[in-house]
């Protein structure tokens, strides 16, 4: 049996957190060995915290682009890594701006960063980190992982990435935020795991209204996201051996059940299917 797995530890779509609702985008992909967060929205920290997770122990972080509710979070898992023990680099990859984001995040933290370094003489917490920007191919390999990217298509935004595991034994796919586009479906050709966003179109007029702004919005919605049939559909299409359906648009509707989700997934879909909630772990290989 496979110990890898993936916890999705924040299943919502965008930024907006309700009472009693789920937390944004963050998730912990455990293949190989290791321990990757991918995404880093608000809520990570505590998600990986109850999973276990030790986190003097962070070393690699993937964020897949830069709206809110994927990496709002980002310096202050490190930050609070840090005041739990971290004192090894820890490797941050994503697109360009992410070093703008953490200058600025240490400098807006500096009255507290600084007297801790000085006062209870931990290490300087702006250097643990590493940049790497990502592109389409491979972002790294390490002790069997071969982690690769590509760009995927959620407009406006232009740096944004879906992301593949592979090790000898597995490969996990996510889509990242994405519309429909071509190549998807032969990067993840074959993935034990399929993770991918899905939004309900019944759901996207009850949001309009709720937060107001018309047109605009729906034109977003409808042109950077996947509906939950289509989602169905490419893991039908890229022969994957299961799927699990992740960054819920609308994730807080309560006129909407996980039933809703199976039956516009089983549109295309007949395979191993798992609606997303926040700690669901899971398991790949299995």
């Amino acid at each position: 049996m496979s110990e890898d797995s993936v916890v999705l530890l924040g299943v919502k779509g965008g930024p907006s957190v309700l009472p009693g609702g789920s937390m944004p985008t963050s998730s912990l992909v455990r293949i190989g060995g290791r321990d990757i967060v991918l995404d880093c929205g608000l809520g990570v920290t505590r998600g990986l915290t109850a999973q276990g997770f030790r986190l003097q122990d962070l070393n690699t972080i993937i964020i897949t682009h830069l709206h809110s509710d994927h990496y709002l979070e980002l310096g202050p898992l490190i930050h609070t890594a840090w005041t739990c023990g971290l004192r090894h680099t820890v490797n941050v990859y994503g697109p360009n701006g992410l070093g703008d984001y953490w200058r600025n995040f240490v400098a807006s933290m500096s009255f507290d960063v600084e007297l801790r370094q000085e006062d209870e003489g931990r290490p300087e917490l702006a250097t643990l980190v590493q940049l790497h920007p990502i592109a389409s191919g491979p972002v790294f390999e390490l002790d069997g992982i071969r982690v690769s990217a590509l760009r995927n298509n959620h407009p406006p935004i232009e740096e944004t990435y879906a992301v593949a595991f592979k090790t000898d034994a597995a490969k996990i796919v996510f889509s990242g935020d994405t519309a429909p586009f071509d190549g998807f479906t032969e990067f993840a050709a074959g993935a034990d795991l399929l993770v991918h966003e899905a939004m309900l179109a019944a759901g996207v007029e009850r949001i309009i209204e709720r937060v107001g702004l018309g047109e605009r919005l729906r034109k977003h919605l409808y042109s950077s996201h996947t509906l939950a049939e289509d989602a169905g559909r490419i893991a039908a299409e890229a022969g994957v051996k299961a799927l699990a359906l992740h960054h819920l648009v609308p994730c807080d509707d309560p006129v909407l059940t996980p039933d809703d989700w199976v039956r516009a997934a089983r549109t295309h879909w007949d395979g191993p299917l798992q609606v997303g909630r926040d700690g669901l772990v899971v398991p790949v290989g299995n």
